[in-house]
């Protein structure tokens, strides 16, 4: 009876849904499992048999065993320090009454328009060895070393504040939902300010603290853009060493087994933060929360205090900002010496951007791989969404929890593993070799989107009122007329503001794309980090600080439309 249910509806499936089901199917075979369980085999089997060279190879080679004591020093490190400046912030901005708060708050979100290598480069030009505050202060100390800012305290000091993005967005919204009844209660027993933040808020906040410490935890671990720019040879950490190795064919088995142990630790790391969260207990026992009023700092001292180290932490990250917008419009003489003049001021820059096919061409490769990727991604997310929504049993399991195998390796790992599977011909692409090609960067960008667009359209498919389909099929209407005419639009606005921020965070890329992209087609995150270079020309800094306004820009109108209409909405 079973196998005529199952025949049956075997039958009533159109065939394109067959032949999608089969292409989702195939490629979660060749590029989420294979190239994965490839790695394994590259590096404990050589020629068919079990073999830990690979193993004795990385424990006899200092640089990368101090790859890897560098890694988790920086993780470690960062642990501390991010939660120290993130959670400083959240209290600036929606705990205590900070005047100018809207105003800070506008320069502690300025990491949310910039990331990644655009970020580090943007503090390399403030502090590096030509970097206008570096200048500055050697106009005044004379005796001053110029090269001071790079090795383990810049980048810690650089990635510090570039990973408080999460802080102020997630733990400031785990901050406002907090029932001010509570604090007045233990204020009216007498507790002390700094007793009740200790005592009633932070637990609060526990849950959220857990997440954001096991996600910086991981950055570290993986970072790539902030070691490779201001580690210089002495701060060498796992990803860039990761990088150097990948380039040899004799020392990609080392490559691959340092993805190995990136991608253990990113898995164990999950799997400890998932425990946290379904062990702990931090909810609220108020029914009816009062809304969050901020609290004054009765001491004088404290309060100045509190409001010096607010505008300090704004100026830090006001300053590299600021400095690459005023830049952008001055000469290449002005940038390269890291001096401003009345004189120096032209729009020369962005007219050559925009004119020059050559100046623009990092710009439209990233552009077309962004668009690509994100429009990839989606329809995938979609397709798959639509069968974990109309079919509940174990293949649908099994498809999601595929598809969500990204999620838990670090893009380095996936980045090697297509590598070392696609370099020669394989008969699961019809003997096509992918490495060196164009296709390989569109293929990453796609696979290690797939967990968080997945997660999002999932979640907008199954907030879908059961009776809209039922209705429609009702009426005599086909499944995929359904899908297109009803269920598509009404998720439409939320799958449009997912394409955006993928869009958003594929075109400045660098982590992923320096593994993966064509010589040929340099998308920014190549370009900018290349301007970071010693050697690298006056007008190529200028070009590249374009492409970080026009970036800014764009991730601001990005932002604004998913989050900043839906949130006055």
């Amino acid at each position: 009876m079973y196998a005529q249910t199952w025949k049956d509806r075997f039958r009533t499936v159109h065939p394109a849904v067959l032949v999608l089901y089969g292409l989702i199917a195939w490629f979660i075979v060749a590029f989420l499992i294979y190239p994965n369980l490839n790695i394994y085999y590259r590096i404990f089997f050589k020629d068919g048999v079990f073999s830990l060279e690979a193993v004795e190879k990385l424990l006899s080679s200092g640089r990368a065993m101090k790859s890897l004591y560098n890694s988790f020093l920086l993780a470690v490190s960062l642990v501390v320090t991010v939660n120290a400046v993130g959670i400083t912030l959240v209290l600036f901005t929606e705990y205590f009454a900070i005047k100018g708060a809207k105003l800070l708050r506008l320069g502690y979100y300025t990491t949310l328009i910039y990331s990644g290598v655009v970020l580090v480069s943007g503090y390399k030009f403030v502090y590096g060895e030509n970097g206008f505050i570096t200048r500055l202060l050697a106009g005044w100390f004379p005796q001053m070393d110029t090269s001071w800012f790079h090795g383990y305290g810049a980048v810690l000091f650089v990635m510090t504040f570039a990973c408080t993005s999460n802080h102020v967005l997630f733990l400031g919204n785990a901050m406002r939902k907090i029932d001010y009844q509570t604090i007045e209660a233990a204020r009216n027993m007498g507790a002390s300010t700094f007793y009740i933040f200790r005592r009633v808020v932070l637990p609060v906040l526990k849950p959220t603290l857990f997440a954001l410490t096991i996600l910086i935890f991981l950055t570290g671990l993986a970072a790539t853009s902030a070691p490779l720019i201001l580690g210089g040879v002495e701060f060498q950490t796992i990803t860039p060493m990761i990088l150097t190795f990948s380039k040899s064919m004799t020392s990609r088995d080392l490559a691959a087994l340092l993805a190995l142990i990136l991608g253990l630790a990113t898995l164990i790391l999950l799997t400890v933060m998932i425990r946290l969260e379904r062990g702990g207990n931090f909810m609220s026992v108020s029914k009816v929360k009062s809304e969050l009023v901020k609290q004054r700092i009765a001491s004088r001292l404290g309060n100045a205090v509190a409001h010096t180290l607010a505008y300090g932490l704004f100026l830090i990250y006001m300053i590299p900002v600021a400095l690459i917008v005023v830049f952008s419009f001055t000469d290449a003489h002005s940038i390269a010496t890291a001096t401003l003049r009345p004189g120096s001021f032209t729009l020369d820059n962005y007219a050559l951007v925009f004119s020059s096919m050559a100046a623009f061409k990092p710009y439209l490769v990233s552009i077309a791989y962004a668009v690509a990727a994100s429009i990839a991604v989606v329809a995938l997310a979609l397709a798959a969404s639509r069968i974990l929504h109309k079919y509940k049993n174990k293949w649908a399991t099994a498809l999601e929890y595929a598809l969500l195998i990204p999620w838990m390796l670090p893009a380095t790992l996936i980045a090697i593993g297509l590598i070392v599977t696609f370099n020669e011909p394989r008969a699961i692409l019809g003997n096509l070799v992918l490495t060196g090609t164009v296709w390989m960067l569109l293929i990453g960008y796609v696979i290690v989107h797939i967990p968080f667009t997945l997660r999002m359209v999932k979640a907008s498919f199954f907030s879908l009122d059961p009776n809209l389909e039922d209705a429609a099929r009702s009426l005599g209407a086909r499944a995929f007329y359904t899908f297109r005419k009803v269920l598509l639009p009404i998720i439409l606005p939320s799958t449009m503001a997912v394409l955006a921020l993928n869009f958003n965070n594929t075109l400045a890329d660098y982590d992923l794309t320096v593994f993966l992209y064509h010589p040929l087609y340099q998308p920014l995150g190549i370009v900018i980090k290349n301007s970071t270079d010693a050697q690298a020309l006056a007008d190529t800094r200028a070009l590249t600080l374009v492409y970080s306004v026009i970036l800014m820009v764009m991730s601001a109108i990005t932002l604004y439309f998913v989050y900043g209409k839906s949130r006055r909405g």
